[in-house]
Parts: C-alpha cells; structure tokens; sequence
C-alpha cells in the first residue's frame, strides 16, 4: 500500500495529528501513526473536551483526583498534562531521529487569556516546566497580547505554536515576533536551534465565512462570484507561503541561520472539509511545500492515505491567488473584517470549549467522588 504521509515528508510537509485522547495514547494506536509517518500532535480545549466527555477513559483518573479534594482546575490540568506528556514520550523519537526539528505535540495556553500577555507568559512557563519534555509546543494565540508573548517565551527557550492566525498581516506579526524572541534567546548565550516555533494559519473556516457572504452575493444575481467560492482559504495559504519563503530563505535570516536557528515552519490548521460539497482533501493537496506541517483530523488523515494526490502545490497558481483575493475584496467582502471575525470567534469557541470540559470534569468529579 502506497504511504502517502511518507510522500508528503520526501516533498517536505510534516503531518501532525490533529487529535489527542487517551485511548489514542494507550491504545497502541499513536505509535503506529508514527511508525506510519505522523511526527507531531496537537490538541486544543475542544478537541480534549470531546475525548473526556466520550467515555470512561479519564474517570480512573479523575476519581483519584476527586478523592484528594483536588478541584477542578485542577483536574482539568492533570488530565491535560498527563496525556501531553505521554504524546511526547510517544514521539520522542522522531524528535530525537530529527535532531529536534520535529516530533512535537502541543498544549494550549488557556482562552481565557488571548487577551492577557502577562497571564499568558505566566500559564506558558509553568506548563512547559511542568510537563518537562523537551518536544513540547505551547499554543499562544495570535492576537495582539500575544505576540509579546511569543517573544518573551521563545527568548526563554520555550517552544511555541502561534495558532488562530487567520489574517496575512497578521501573519507577518507573528514571523517578526519569533525573529525576535530566537535573537533574544541567542544572544543570552543559548544555542539559537534548541529552540523551536511554528505559526498555525488556520485555512477552511476562512472559506466558510467568505462563502457565506459570496452566496448572499450570488442570491441577489451576483452569478459570477460562484468561482470564487472555496478559493478564499487556500489562496490565502499561498499567499502566506509566498510572504514566508523571503522572510526565512533570504538574506535577513542569515545571521540566525548560521547560528543554528530554525525557520518557523508555516502549518496549515482547520484543514477538515466543513462543506460536504467540497473534496475532503480540499486544504492538503493545493498546499504541499518544503518546511510546511499540515496538522490532519483523524478523518482527513485518512482520506490522505486513502486517495490523496501527493505533489508539490503551495507555490503553483500564486498569481492565481492573488488574483482571486483581489477580486473578493472587490466584490465587497472585507476580508480584514472576516480575518478580525474568525479570530475573535476563535478565541471565544475555544473558551466556550474549555469552560465547557470544565463542566464535564465537575460533574463526572461529582459523581465519581460520590461512588468512592
């Protein structure tokens, strides 16, 4: 059987799993997603939300905790961390085997403080120290407290995975932010490649946001914006690469280059199909390229490895790209308003996930405690 994950890491794209959960982790089922090609995981308040409230699997756990009166919080971040570690020892290899260029699994900064830069520094350390493995990541959102953010801790040596970038200019922000934070780390003494960021550009919701506007467009008799639907998202990407390339292959990056420091590898999130209407390979296949990581839901992996078109993509059809963007704008849709929409939509669906993993721990806390 073809390996298509194989393929894509011979073109230079990473697949990480989208996904964490204790059955995962101990059912044998992670280590054969790497020995199959997977070199990194990530999580996030709702995936997590979703593996405790699935079944029994946390309820050992959370029993022994509710016995020593632990609260919730508290519980909640047992769990968390208890699974992040166990991820990391699973792909400690593949971290090793690549000298610390990939192999990571990522843990969120709480939602609650997207806003919150001190907070944000504060919670990121503690984690990371922690859950003390070398090839874990800390998600910072890219919001504007957390940019600062980002540098402080990559100045610290504290791995990080900037997530919910949805907006170019934005983008750009947060290269700067990690150009700053590996110079700080290099010019306290510290080898500039023990530490290590990826920037999470977060691609179908963009589609979904922009088609909704184009189909209000289309139903008023704007017939011939239908091309435009579904391009938004991946045409962004491309744009995104495009602005990456200079950033980290020119000359700017020499210096750190040669100190040892790494690029901060685009990955490309949200890459599950939200329209049925669309191929659930729809945001891998355009957007294959060197030093890229696609992190996939279990479901898009296995589309991938089923029927997935393995080739380089992320840099065909630019001027297409910036073409089809173009024309967005000029059909009236604000893309900047969408890109500040989805962030902010982000970070509140990801709070209201939290707060809601909170309430499953509670309850089960509750009753398991009662049972004991």
């Amino acid at each position: 059987m073809t390996n298509r994950i194989k393929q894509l890491a011979a073109l230079g794209q990473a697949a990480w799993l989208d996904f964490i959960s204790r059955d995962l982790l101990r059912s044998g089922r992670l280590r054969e997603l790497v020995e199959a090609g997977v070199t990194g995981v990530t999580s996030n308040p709702t995936i997590l939300q979703k593996a405790v409230a699935a079944g029994n699997d946390y309820d050992a756990q959370i029993a022994e905790l509710a016995q020593a009166s632990q609260s919730t919080k508290a519980i909640y971040e047992a769990l968390a961390l208890t699974d992040i570690a166990e991820a990391a020892d699973q792909l400690r290899s593949v971290y090793n085997e690549t000298h610390a260029r990939d192999g990571f699994v990522s843990i969120e900064v709480s939602p609650n403080l997207a806003h919150d830069t001190d907070g944000t520094v504060a919670e990121a350390r503690r984690l990371f120290h922690a859950i003390g493995r070398p090839n874990v990541m800390i998600k910072v959102p890219a919001t504007d407290a957390g940019l600062p953010a980002v540098t402080t801790l990559i100045g610290e040596g504290i791995n990080v995975n900037v997530t919910l970038i949805f907006a170019l200019p934005m983008y750009a922000r947060v290269m700067q932010a990690y150009l700053d934070g590996v110079r700080r780390f290099a010019a306290s003494g510290h080898p500039a490649g023990l530490v290590s960021s990826v920037a999470s550009f977060f691609v179908s919701r963009i589609d979904t946001l922009v088609d909704q506007q184009l189909n209000e467009r289309i139903a008023n008799g704007a017939e011939h914006l239908e091309a435009l639907l579904g391009r938004a998202a991946i045409a962004s990407a491309k744009v995104a690469y495009s602005m990456y390339k200079p950033v980290f292959a020119g000359e700017a990056f020499n210096e750190l280059r040669a100190s040892g420091a790494r690029v901060q590898r685009p990955l490309w999130a949200s890459t599950s199909t939200k329209n049925p209407a669309y191929p659930d390979t729809m945001y891998v296949t355009p957007l294959i390229g060197p030093n890229t990581i696609n992190t996939l839901p279990p479901q898009t992996l296995e589309a991938i490895q089923d029927h997935g078109v393995i080739a380089q993509s992320i840099e065909q059809e630019l001027d297409q790209a910036r073409a089809e963007l173009a024309r967005i704008q000029e059909a009236g849709i604000d893309l900047a308003a969408v890109t500040d929409q989805l962030l902010a939509d982000g970070v509140r669906l990801f709070a209201e996930s939290f707060e809601q993993l909170l309430a499953n721990i509670e309850t089960k806390r509750a009753e398991l405690k009662q049972a004991g």
